[in-house]
C-alpha cells in the first residue's frame, strides 16, 4: 500500500509541475500589459516599469518560472499586484466558501445518485428503471449555469424560497444560501452517478462469488450492500475524482451568478484586472487541491479493492 501511495503521490507531483509550466505559458500569451492594466493608461513609463519590476515581468519567462518553483517551495505565492497581500492569504480567505459549494455539490450527486442507481439496477427493465435513465439523461444535458440561472428565477425571485446573492452570516443562514448554488453545479452529476453505479452494480451481479452468495441462500439485501456495493462502488469514486475538477470550474459561475465570494469569483476578477499573481496563486492552489481528491480517490479504491493497488505497485 505504502509503495502504491507513493507512486501516486510522485505522479500528482508532477502534475502540478506540469500545470504551473503550461499556466505561465498561457498566461504571457494572453494580450496586453498587465501593468498598463493594474495602473491605468495615463501611468508614466517610469511608474510603469517600476510596477513590473516588482511584480517580476521585467524577467524572462523561464526565469520567472524558476523563481515560482523556489518560492513555491517556501509556501510563498507571490504579493497581489495591487494590493501589495500575500496572494497566499488572499486564497486562504476565500478557499472555505468554494469548498463549502464543492463539498454540498458532491452531497447534492451522490446521495441522489446512488440512490437512482441502485433502485435501476434492482429494477432492471422496468418502468421505473426507464424512469431513472430518463432522469438521469435529463439533468446530464443541461449546463450548470443555464441551472444556476433558472434556480435564481425561480427559487429565489419568483417563489422567494431561498436568497439570491451572498454567502450569509451564521451557520443557518450559510446553509440556506448554500442550497442552490450547489444544486446548480450537483444536479448534473447525479445523472454521472446513477448511470455509471447502475452498470457497475449489473457487471457485478453476475460475478461468481455472488451467483456463489445466491447459492448459499443469502437475501438479496445483503448480497446488494455486503458483497456488490462495495464492489460497484468503485468508478463512481474516480468518476468524482474527476467531477471534483468540473465542480471547481463551475464554482466560478455559481459564484458570479449568485455573487458569492470564493476562488472562482477571485479568479474571474484576477483575470480581468490581469492580476498574475492571484491568477497564477488561484489556479496552482485549485490544481493542488484537484490532483489531491484524485489521489484520495485512488487510495480509497486500493483500500477497497486490494487488486487494485497490488496491480499497479507490482
Amino acid at each position: 500500500m505504502w509503495l502504491y501511495f507513493l507512486k501516486r503521490l510522485g505522479l500528482a507531483v508532477a502534475v502540478v509541475a506540469i500545470v504551473i509550466a503550461a499556466l505561465f505559458a498561457m498566461i504571457h500569451a494572453i494580450p496586453g500589459d498587465p501593468a498598463r492594466v493594474a495602473l491605468g493608461p495615463r501611468a508614466s513609463e517610469e511608474l510603469v516599469a517600476a510596477f513590473r519590476e516588482r511584480i517580476g515581468l521585467d524577467q524572462p519567462i523561464l526565469v520567472q518560472m524558476g523563481n515560482f518553483y523556489v518560492s513555491l517551495l517556501r509556501g510563498d505565492l507571490g504579493r497581489d499586484a495591487v494590493s501589495g497581500e500575500p496572494v497566499l492569504r488572499i486564497l486562504l480567505s476565500q478557499l472555505p466558501d468554494t469548498l463549502y459549494l464543492v463539498l454540498g455539490s458532491i452531497l447534492v450527486a451522490v446521495v441522489p445518485g446512488v440512490f437512482l442507481g441502485t433502485l435501476a439496477a434492482r429494477h432492471r427493465g422496468s418502468l421505473i428503471d426507464r424512469v431513472t435513465s430518463v432522469i438521469s439523461v435529463s439533468v446530464m444535458s443541461i449546463p450548470a449555469f443555464v441551472i444556476a440561472i433558472y434556480l435564481l428565477l425561480i427559487f429565489s425571485i419568483e417563489l422567494q424560497w431561498f436568497p439570491a446573492i451572498g454567502a450569509g452570516e451564521g451557520v443557518l443562514d450559510r446553509l440556506h444560501r448554500l442550497v442552490l448554488p450547489s444544486l446548480a453545479l450537483g444536479l448534473a452529476w447525479i445523472g454521472y452517478v446513477a448511470r455509471i453505479l447502475r452498470a457497475s452494480i449489473l457487471e457485478e451481479m453476475n460475478e461468481p462469488h455472488v451467483r456463489t452468495a445466491r447459492a448459499f441462500g443469502l437475501s438479496e439485501n445483503r448480497i446488494m450492500y455486503d458483497y456488490v456495493l462495495r464492489i460497484a462502488i468503485l468508478p463512481t469514486i474516480t468518476v468524482l475524482g474527476i467531477g471534483v475538477g468540473h465542480m471547481l470550474s463551475g464554482a466560478v459561475f455559481a459564484e458570479i451568478v449568485f455573487a458569492r465570494p470564493g476562488i472562482g469569483k477571485l479568479v474571474f476578477d484576477a483575470i480581468i484586472s490581469r492580476n498574475y499573481p492571484v491568477v497564477t496563486g488561484a489556479v496552482l492552489l485549485t490544481t493542488i487541491f484537484f490532483v489531491l481528491v484524485n489521489l484520495l480517490a485512488d487510495l480509497v479504491i486500493a483500500w477497497l479493492d486490494p487488486r487494485v493497488r497490488h496491480d499497479l505497485a507490482g
